[in-house]
């Protein structure tokens, strides 16, 4: 599977005739994309077992928040991303995004197979440190092997591949929800057999033209972490970052504890948990769709439109239950709201300007500091979580509010990087920086 494809080089920027992306380029972003959908898709099926978990083993509100703290939502995975995003860069992309699923799968399998609670604990953090390295990772090799009319379009579809994890996984659930404790389990096989299904198609996949150029430049040598926190790589560190953590605590708490409180706080039953959450995701795979990927690439104008009405959406679809009640109607406003205003002012922006802002030889290591202090910081935050949920969901909804209005103002500061090459992208900050 590997031998021919993976002895053919792939060029730095390569492009179709329309200055588009190949359909080598959507292979690869395909499976490198595949990072993003087990990422949500374990996110999601610790999420769809927490109650059942709760019951098997007797799991207090604090094991239940420390659970979704340690895992692929936040500390296991920052833990990861720190350090496999420095190893991409110093290493390759390869090395990296090659083997870490099969930790993961290793991984995967002990929660399926999990007979208490040290064996879950243990399995979910795995979990999270092998997401965690592949994430930064994959998204820079994305980033380096897409022409530069094309980047956010494929950047945007890794966003698709992230919502369609969870979209997959809470069917699987709510379809196995009768076999209790044994149907999480089959979800959790399902991941399994998707991680190794992926590693093995990867094996045909060649290292970032883009990465081993810089190699052999010398530049690994003169990119220093230090470099980081200085000049314009501080304020794209303060921009990347600031909008992944303050968007982040509201996904990962949508994403990870809207069942949970849509079943403890008596707003619906399990069905109905399963079908919000799973029609949010939903939304997020038509917005990137249907604006995103075709509109990140045509000028900065557009990508701002964009950050403004999403972040807007997003703002509204908290702040309405400072005004409601948590009742499934409202919930269905929420999930229509944060859904769609998601797919334009989310995750997809951070992932196109952490490869558009940042040199190669530190471009992973940049990915890996934010998305991990983003994820540690959700940690501390899910810990929370369960014990505040418990009073109501005004005191969540306000510090989600906040987050998301903090993310939006941080986002109207971005660059204009649209259409531009990396190579580009970096003279001109390098310019700035002298």
């Amino acid at each position: 599977m590997a031998s021919a494809q993976a002895s053919q080089p792939a060029p730095a920027t390569p492009a179709g005739a329309d200055g588009g992306a190949t359909r080598q380029q959507w292979k690869w972003t395909v499976l490198a994309g595949m990072a993003s959908y087990l990422d949500a898709g374990s996110i999601v099926a610790i999420s769809s077992g927490l109650s059942l978990f709760q019951a098997e083993w007797g799991l207090s509100d604090g094991m239940i928040g420390t659970l979704t703290a340690i895992g692929p939502n936040a500390i296991g995975a920052a833990i990861g991303a720190f350090v496999g995003g420095r190893l991409g860069d110093k290493l390759g992309r390869k090395r990296i995004y090659q083997y870490d699923l099969l930790v993961y799968a290793a991984a995967i399998l002990v929660i399926a197979f999990a007979t208490g609670p040290g064996m879950l604990f243990a399995g979910t953090f795995v979990v999270g440190l092998a997401v965690g390295a592949d994430v930064p990772t994959s998204l820079a090799l994305v980033g380096e092997f897409s022409p530069a009319k094309a980047r956010g379009r494929l950047l945007g579809f890794t966003q698709v591949s992230w919502s369609l994890g969870p979209v997959v996984v809470l069917l699987l659930a709510w379809a196995l929800a009768d076999l209790g404790m044994l149907g999480i389990r089959i979800v959790f096989l399902s991941l399994f057999a998707v991680s190794i299904v992926t590693y093995l198609l990867r094996r045909g996949m060649v290292e970032s033209a883009t990465w081993k150029a810089a190699a052999r430049s010398g530049e690994a040598t003169a990119a220093k972490v230090g470099d980081l926190f200085r000049g314009p790589h501080l304020q794209a560190m303060l921009l990347t970052g600031g909008i992944y953590l303050f968007w982040n605590l509201a996904a990962g708490t949508n994403g990870t504890f809207t069942p949970y409180m849509i079943n403890t706080l008596g707003a619906g039953d399990q069905a109905a948990s399963v079908a919000l959450t799973c029609a949010s995701f939903a939304l997020v795979i038509l917005g990137s769709v249907a604006f995103y990927m075709r509109l990140a690439d045509r000028s900065h104008r557009h990508r701002r439109a964009m950050w403004i009405s999403g972040s807007l959406m997003q703002v509204a679809a908290y702040g309405v239950f400072l005004f409601a009640d948590f009742t499934i109607p409202v919930i269905v406003l929420n999930v229509v709201l944060f859904g769609i205003g998601q797919a334009l002012a989310g995750e997809a922006v951070y992932k196109t300007y952490s490869q558009e802002l940042f040199p190669t030889m530190l471009r992973g290591t940049a990915q890996g500091i934010t998305f991990g202090t983003s994820r540690v910081v959700l940690g501390i935050w899910s810990f929370f979580v369960p014990a505040l949920a418990a009073t109501g969901i005004t005191t969540v909804a306000a510090f989600l509010t906040v987050s998301l209005g903090v993310c939006a103002v941080i986002g109207l500061f971005l660059p204009d990087t649209t259409g531009k090459t990396l190579e580009r992208i970096e003279a001109e900050r390098s310019a700035a920086r002298a």
